[in-house]
């Protein structure tokens, strides 16, 4: 069975960081890509950042140059490095697996971690 574990959110002010931890299990982890995904109160989930298993990288315009995504196959892990934090960065983040970026629907949500900024 294929599951996620997120770690990591926390309250933090504008401004700030935050480094979330996703560890999954249940799946062969080098030869998926894998992504973060945030959802806000009241909106849409929607994909933040995304990484190929060739360690390839991509972001939604709303994050760029700000958040991070890295892997450690060894670990099995997904890290999503949040700096300059912004109040409309508030929300539940969630990873996921799939055989491409463009294709990250493998596995079931996990609880995903809040990410609450807030001064």
């Amino acid at each position: 069975q294929v599951q996620f574990v997120e770690s990591g959110g926390g309250l933090v002010q504008p401004g700030g960081s935050l480094r979330l931890s996703c560890v999954a299990s249940g799946l062969i982890f080098r030869v998926y890509a894998m992504g973060w995904y945030r959802q806000a109160p009241g909106k849409q989930r929607e994909l933040v950042a995304r990484i190929s298993r060739g360690y390839i990288t991509n972001y939604a315009d709303s994050v760029k140059g700000r958040f991070t995504i890295s892997r450690d196959n060894a670990k099995d892990t997904v890290y999503l490095q949040m700096n300059s934090l912004k109040p409309e960065d508030t929300a539940v983040y969630y990873c996921r697996a799939g055989a491409t970026i463009n294709s990250l629907d493998f596995g079931s949500w996990g609880q995903g971690t809040q990410v609450t900024v807030s001064s």
